[in-house]
């Protein structure tokens, strides 16, 4: 789990506004810091088959997301795959 102070600087690097928490843009970030972290998790703890499903939900999440802002945007989808450093 991220900590607020993660979160609060995701949301001013990636959203339009200091309070701009439901942006595309925020929402990939956010899920692919808390994949990061999850992903480390299951490194050191092979057998956490809850946490792995719970990986596996926030990946399809973002993936659906980045689907939308691909359609919806695609500049703001290039630049944020570049910076995020995710495969597209």
């Amino acid at each position: 789990m991220i900590g607020k102070e993660a979160t609060k600087k995701i949301i001013e690097h990636y959203g339009a506004t200091d309070k701009d928490s439901g942006s595309v843009q925020v929402q990939i970030a956010i899920l692919t810091e808390r994949i990061v972290n999850l992903s480390g998790h299951l490194k050191e703890n092979k057998r956490d088959f809850s946490s792995r499903r719970g990986l596996l939900k926030l990946i399809a999440r973002r993936k659906s997301l980045l689907r939308y802002l691909q359609r919806k945007n695609y500049e703001g989808f290039t630049k944020l795959v570049k910076d995020l450093k995710l495969k597209s």
